[in-house]
């Protein structure tokens, strides 16, 4: 198995897209940390799969938006397993992605920002300070960031959770420069609309629909889909890569 010996921290793992890439890593003989914010329930039953699936699972209470949360998360995950080899930041604040609700730009206000900013841009960076000092120890150390296609393609202009995700990009990019010469990689796998998951729920039919028609694969991301790209960029398969940006959306943005 790839990452049989390995600890992997995955954040907002208690439910869709976070939990699929959780039981991935476990799949593949991983311990997993399921981080989660108050889906206890749901994280407990996602590191019982890990478990089943003959890696290790563990879930964590933390909110990543606390540096303080974050420094006794990768504590707990050292503890508990001794060392911490890869960082999934998936977490970030709730979002509706729901065309025809959203906010246009004029509704929005600075506080609707910076609520995504915090939780995108802030809880990658609180995580990402807390756990460099354990993945630099191997000198083989990987960091992948879940942003979103829509950085390249806003078909939908959700402007305050786009604007995040694109300064995520940045900041995983300046991440990678600064790390690569300690050994450790930082990527981000960019989704397209994933369904089902909370924050698509209120996305109606025909706008799926509209999304189908217009990728060449003709259908929508599920989350397991989305967690084979985060392990690839994770492995020793992707060891050259860092500051990437993978889309995985069926071909709707290509580059």
């Amino acid at each position: 198995m790839k990452f049989q010996g390995k600890v992997v921290l995955v954040t907002g793992a208690g439910r869709g897209i976070g939990a699929a890439i959780a039981r991935a890593f476990a799949a593949e003989g991983a311990a997993v940390a399921v981080n989660y914010l108050r889906s206890e329930a749901t994280a407990r039953a996602v590191a019982q799969d890990c478990q089943a699936a003959g890696g290790d699972g563990l879930a964590l209470q933390a909110d990543v938006t606390s540096p303080a949360d974050c420094a006794r998360l990768v504590q707990d995950v050292v503890a508990e397993f001794g060392r911490l080899d890869v960082l999934v930041n998936n977490a970030f604040p709730p979002y509706a992605f729901d065309p025809e609700q959203r906010k246009r730009f004029g509704e929005l206000g600075w506080a609707d920002y910076q609520s995504q900013f915090d939780g995108a841009v802030g809880g990658a960076f609180h995580m990402c300070q807390a756990a460099l000092p354990h993945l630099r120890q191997g000198a083989r150390g990987a960091i992948v960031n879940v942003v979103s296609n829509l950085v390249e393609h806003p078909l939908v202009p959700y402007h305050d959770y786009t604007t995040a995700k694109s300064a995520l990009v940045g900041f995983s990019r300046n991440l990678a420069a600064e790390l690569g010469p300690l050994g450790v990689r930082v990527n981000c796998v960019a989704p397209g609309l994933v369904y089902p998951t909370q924050g698509s729920e209120g996305t109606r039919a025909g706008f799926r629909e509209a999304i189908m028609a217009a990728t060449p694969l003709r259908r929508l991301a599920q989350p397991q889909d989305v967690a084979g790209p985060v392990l690839f960029l994770a492995s020793d398969w992707s060891g050259f890569m860092t500051g990437q940006v993978l889309f995985v959306d069926g071909g709707l943005v290509m580059r």
